[in-house]
């Protein structure tokens, strides 16, 4: 169910609708009764939803095929999170912004959003106002953060660069989230149509990356990372 909160209505719609049509928008949560009421909240406020993904990959698929305006986004997905999928999703469909909602606040998921190039990040914790005035911001090619979100958090990162999880390439942060969720090499080389020895690679390089020599240890990193919820 939608946070009371976002259930806050706001009269946009003759603006949103246009000569133009609607704002076309794919929605990835993996609850799907959040991803329902989500819905019928951007519908009612005139954007087009085109399409539902329970999981970043599914997204990452579904924007390559729809081709929408606006990828909303949970940050905590199975398979591939929010800001890994936001990033391959530029790639596929450049045209399409992504924004992160989430419950999350804290500097390192910030940090990784901004790093995987999201252009809005609201948290749930907010009024429907908040998303609706993201999708607009990005739409005209800005940012938006949600009013929770410290703007010494931003700068921080933009005065001191990448985090040590930079280090890693997107294929390596899939393999990690994966590792941490539990999933073995095979598992791992299954969910990314790589072969057993190349995911073995992959694992390898990166626990040589982060210095980090066992499953344990990764899975702390991860969850330190925003990668994983405890």
């Amino acid at each position: 169910m939608v946070p009371e909160e976002m259930r806050e209505t706001v009269d946009i719609a003759p603006r949103m609708a246009g000569a133009a049509g609607p704002r076309r928008v794919i929605v990835a949560d993996d609850h799907a009764i959040f991803r329902e009421g989500l819905k019928g909240l951007l519908e009612r406020e005139g954007f087009d939803v085109v399409a539902e993904a329970s999981d970043g990959r599914e997204a990452v698929r579904l924007a390559q095929e729809c081709r929408p305006d606006v990828a909303i986004l949970d940050l905590a997905m199975p398979v591939m999170d929010g800001p890994d999928a936001a990033e391959e999703i530029a790639q596929v469909s450049p045209q399409t912004r992504s924004i992160l909602l989430t419950m999350y606040s804290e500097e390192p998921y910030i940090i990784k959003a901004l790093q995987a190039g999201v252009r809005g990040y609201v948290l749930k914790t907010q009024s429907a106002t908040n998303l609706v005035n993201a999708i607009q911001e990005v739409m005209q090619g800005g940012f938006y953060l949600s009013p929770g979100v410290s703007r010494a958090i931003v700068q921080s990162y933009l005065g001191r660069g990448e985090t040590s999880s930079g280090q890693l390439t997107a294929r390596e942060r899939q393999v990690l989230q994966l590792v941490a969720e539990g999933k073995t090499t095979k598992e791992v080389a299954q969910q990314l149509g790589i072969s057993v020895k190349t995911a073995d690679s992959h694992r390898t390089r990166l626990m040589t990356k982060l210095g980090i020599h066992d499953t344990a240890g990764l899975v702390r990193y991860a969850i330190r990372s925003g990668l994983i919820q405890a």
